[in-house]
């Protein structure tokens, strides 16, 4: 029984990362119609700009509290500024062309991200400082750390400002508006370009959130890590309905679902990705618009 209790725990804690990296990814989707294979590469950077100010905030503090409070929006504000430069040098302009070069320009992005980092800081990998303490709590049999808790709680906490922020502000209104009809939005007076980079910014603070609870509990990271966060993160949004929030946040659990199953019932653990590809083709060919996504009409 403990041992199910203990994946069920590793479930929510690994689903809580990966709903909030299919978020980034829908939003992206839902208001620019572009899917952002700069998603991981930003992800990426993020733990490199964690790990670089944690590693100096503790030559000033032993607090791992205030390292990762410090940290984290350092990291945003920079990831912030990195997607919105995106965004306006090697999206913009292409905005309006064929679907093909924005999905060119976004791997090419991805891997400039990619190799850059590779250039400035080389391939070996690197291992996060203790960010959240692992003070372990025992549940019956089953063991919970601190930072298990910590990840749950502040992804949650994400996932509700987030939705505030979407439901309860004039710029969230706007968001939607634009999602839903960008002609008639911007017969409205709503700047869809302005709108598009503030899209771009929710994708790269989830990333970097993404980020910081991930590398708490999987410590070493590298360069090509964006690689494998772009397919989970475009997977559980495509399960889930890419564009639709409360989609990605079903598919980024599910996703976590079929990782840790995989694990535990397939012979080699590795095989769980053939799991993953596996569901997604046949949701993809029950309903192609995703669990939770709706069929776009094309308007002529």
């Amino acid at each position: 029984m403990s041992m199910y209790l203990q994946q069920l725990i590793n479930l929510i804690q690994l689903g809580s990362i990966y709903a909030l990296l299919a978020i980034g990814f829908s939003i992206v989707y839902g208001i620019a119609r572009l899917v952002n294979f700069a998603h991981g590469p930003i992800f990426m950077v993020s733990t490199y700009l964690i790990f670089y100010f944690a590693t100096f905030m503790y030559t000033v503090t032993s607090n791992s509290w205030v390292v990762y409070a410090c940290s984290l929006p350092f990291a945003i504000i920079f990831t912030s500024l990195l997607a919105v430069v995106i965004e306006k040098i090697a999206y913009r302009p292409l905005r309006g062309g064929p679907i093909v070069a924005l999905v060119v320009s976004s791997v090419g992005v991805g891997m400039i991200l990619e190799y850059g980092v590779l250039l400035l800081i080389g391939p070996v990998p690197k291992r996060m400082p203790v960010l959240i303490k692992d003070i372990p709590f025992m549940i019956g049999d089953a063991k919970i750390s601190l930072a298990s808790i910590v990840i749950i709680i502040v992804a949650i906490i994400s996932m509700i400002l987030l939705s505030l922020f979407i439901n309860h502000t004039r710029t969230g209104v706007a968001l939607r508006a634009v999602s839903q009809d960008p002609i008639a939005a911007s017969f409205m007076g709503i700047s869809r370009s302005l709108i598009i980079s503030v899209a771009f910014i929710l994708g790269a603070v989830m990333a970097t959130i993404g980020a910081s609870l991930y590398t708490t509990i999987y410590f070493t990271f590298a360069p090509y890590m964006g690689d494998r966060v772009n397919w989970y993160s475009f997977i559980a949004a495509v399960i889930g309905g890419i564009g639709n929030i409360k989609g990605a946040v079903l598919g980024g659990f599910l996703l976590a679902a079929l990782n840790v199953v995989g694990a535990m019932v397939l012979p080699v653990s590795t095989y769980k990705d053939v799991l993953v590809f596996a569901v997604l083709i046949i949701v993809l060919l029950l309903k192609p618009t995703g669990l939770l996504g709706k069929k776009i009409i094309e308007k002529v």
